[in-house]
């Protein structure tokens, strides 16, 4: 199975990801109900307020990825948009952080920092491959690989230090 094929499977049977999808934020909404008010009430919850963050952002982050890619690479219509994976799993990424952030900051969640430091680098390889796509760098090249790889290093290093100063 491909991942075409897996993506035409669930737009022709999307219930059942839709219903996935829209639980995730409706039980952090819940959870923010039942988790109490004080800050000794809602520290309790942190795993569980991690574990809907980590269901809400793998598939948030590959949607946002697989965009980024089908709309650089690949010369996607935005007519052509799948709204049960491609735009379903960043609403309900963007609204499982907002209501999260309203009880618990993003620093109190174990391994959110995992996340942003993921994101940092998909974000980097995707401009990189960008670059190369765009200037054909690797079709005729005089630069030795290893300037190629330590630029490379440089351009992550770039993005993580302007990603920390941005949060």
């Amino acid at each position: 199975m491909t991942l075409q094929d897996f993506f035409q499977s669930v737009s022709s049977n999307p219930a059942l990801l839709t219903v996935l999808l829209l639980s995730i934020p409706a039980v952090a909404f819940l959870v923010n109900l039942w988790s109490g008010e004080q800050a000794a009430e809602i520290w309790r919850w942190r795993f569980v307020y991690a574990t809907l963050v980590y269901l809400a952002c793998i598939p948030g982050i590959f949607a946002v990825t697989l965009n980024i890619y089908l709309f650089l690479f690949e010369r996607q219509s935005i007519w052509q948009m799948n709204l049960i994976t491609q735009v379903l799993p960043v609403i309900t990424m963007v609204a499982t952080l907002m209501l999260i952030k309203r009880k618990l900051p993003f620093a109190y969640i174990p391994g959110f920092g995992k996340l942003s430091g993921f994101m940092t680098l998909i974000a980097a390889v995707i401009g990189i491959l960008w670059f190369i796509d765009r200037t054909r760098i690797y079709a005729v090249t005089y630069i030795p690989f290893a300037y190629i790889a330590v630029g490379f290093v440089g351009v992550l290093l770039l993005i993580r230090f302007a990603w920390s100063k941005l949060f």
